[in-house]
């Protein structure tokens, strides 16, 4: 019983996915561990996923990293939410923060007082009582000990792997610079024993983590392990990506603008700004694309745009034999809630606590699966939601978004909430009641009716605990530094 059948872990591919695993497992599992990664230096990084949310703070704490070394050496900004422009109907703007909104009961949530206090015409606008988007909207940002604020992170994302890369091998991981040329199995079993580089060198291992990419060496092309396509929900396939100088202060949160065939993003890091345009190629067409961009920047480009091409969905399995998919080798949907990271060290911490010490027991498989498969699907919910919630009939691409057939599972939450105002987070969820009751009221979804338990409160009652809220709020915000002063004392990053 004392015997480990696993114990030596290949993970191939580098860039974010490969050293975020490589990274998690040498810190917590370093010891039961043999980590090797191969990785060429040839083979160029996708390195678009410049945003996170909360979470990756959590992960970054398990791992042990400084948050004011790593973001110095990512040149990293902060993040409180992301800015949505022309979605719910052109010259629309709301904030999907990352603060909690107002305070709710046991009872009802924020949101059914402020419908009351709506309907009894005292009511501000929801914004006003979420400290984080009221920070976001004036520019500010501080944390520290005392402070309780809500935020993630904007970063470069080569910088990033590279910092985990230089964690990682002090403690232990093996690099291995090479290109895979093979893909060595068992006959019999079809599980992988090898990974043969070009050079003729062979990385034998027990588990295998697949971090090729959209190429999917390993989970799809050895193991053909099938791929769900989502697409008929979310229909971009294309992107263009560019790096520009700033040219103003970095601003604390993501902006995702809309556009007659998909989006586009600003992303402000300490050293530049990161840009992209999300678009369908059904809808239009790469040099329609590439100009609209070209056209809407704000700073110098630092480069030619590249033109990424991708197809929404899920790989059938995460895990299939001793092979685990992480990052794009797992599956892709597009980066309008900044999930890319987040999933891949949500899959990581799940490898910890599930690793396969004894053997590849099915029923361990299976659970890990249905785990990945639930929390996917959760966040396609939510993004499908931006694109179907809405007024917009301008473009032929937003008609079919707004009369497209939806989830079932979408579709009841949207139903709950137009004849309710009902909102909820489920155990394993990723986006919080406050993230949906954000998005869905900035999208001009406007519930039919609300739990009145604040009819209840006695006459000025619900008016005072309003005013008082959005006071305090506007009395903290106003004493905070300015994000670009705050990231200039806390965590500038070396010029060059």
């Amino acid at each position: 019983m004392d015997a480990q059948i696993v114990k030596r872990v290949v993970i191939a591919g580098g860039g974010t996915a490969g050293w975020i695993a490589a990274a998690a497992l040498v810190r917590q599992l370093g010891g039961l561990l043999d980590i090797t990664l191969v990785e060429s230096d040839e083979i160029g990084t996708v390195g678009v996923g410049e945003s996170t949310i909360p979470t990756a703070r959590a992960f970054h704490s398990l791992v042990g990293i400084d948050e004011q070394d790593f973001m110095r050496a990512t040149r990293s900004t902060f993040k409180l939410g992301i800015a949505f422009e022309n979605w719910g109907a052109i010259g629309d703007r709301y904030i999907h923060s990352f603060g909690v909104i107002g305070k709710s009961t046991w009872m009802a949530d924020f949101q059914h007082f402020w419908l009351q206090a709506r309907a009894e015409g005292v009511a501000g606008e929801l914004e006003e009582y979420c400290f984080e988007l009221q920070a976001a909207k004036a520019n500010k940002f501080a944390t520290g000990e005392n402070a309780q604020i809500n935020y993630a992170y904007h970063l470069d994302a080569t910088l990033y792997a590279r910092f985990l890369r230089g964690i990682s091998e002090p403690a232990g991981v093996k690099r291995v610079e090479g290109r895979i040329g093979q893909v060595r199995q068992d006959p019999e079993t079809g599980f992988i024993q090898a990974l043969v580089l070009e050079s003729g060198q062979a990385i034998e291992g027990d588990l295998f983590i697949d971090c090729t990419g959209f190429r999917a060496l390993l989970i799809e092309q050895a193991l053909e392990t099938g791929y769900e396509d989502w697409s008929h929900w979310l229909p971009t396939d294309s992107a263009y990506a560019v790096q520009t100088e700033s040219v103003g202060p970095a601003v604390p949160y993501t902006q995702a603008i809309a556009h007659e065939a998909g989006w586009r993003w600003e992303i402000p890091l300490q050293h530049r700004v990161g840009n992209g345009l999300v678009f369908s190629s059904d809808y239009m067409a790469d040099d329609a694309a590439r100009a609209l961009l070209l056209r809407e920047i704000k700073g110098a480009p630092l480069f030619e745009p590249r033109l990424l091409r991708y197809r929404t969905g899920s790989r059938r399995k995460v895990w299939n034999r001793n092979c685990i998919a992480l990052g794009l080798a797992s599956g892709f949907i597009e980066p309008l809630e900044s999930t890319s990271i987040h999933l891949i060290m949500v899959a990581v911490t799940r490898l910890l606590k599930t690793f396969p010490f004894n053997g590849f027991d099915q029923s361990l498989i299976d659970r890990f699966n249905t785990l990945s498969r639930d929390e996917l699907e959760g966040v396609r919910d939510f993004i499908i939601l931006h694109y179907n919630l809405t007024e917009r009939d301008d473009s032929a691409f937003w008609q079919r978004c707004r009369t497209m057939d939806i989830p079932e599972s979408l579709a009841r939450r949207i139903a709950l909430f137009r004849e309710n105002a009902q909102a909820y987070q489920a155990s394993d969820e990723l986006f919080r009641i406050d993230s949906w009751v954000q998005v869905m009221l900035g999208q001009r979804l406007q519930p039919r009716g609300y739990h009145q338990l604040a009819r209840m409160m006695p006459p000025g009652q619900l008016r005072q605990a309003l005013a008082d809220l959005k006071a305090g709020i506007a009395g903290a915000v106003a004493k905070m530094p300015t994000h670009q002063e705050f990231l200039d004392r806390y965590c500038a990053a070396a010029a060059g």
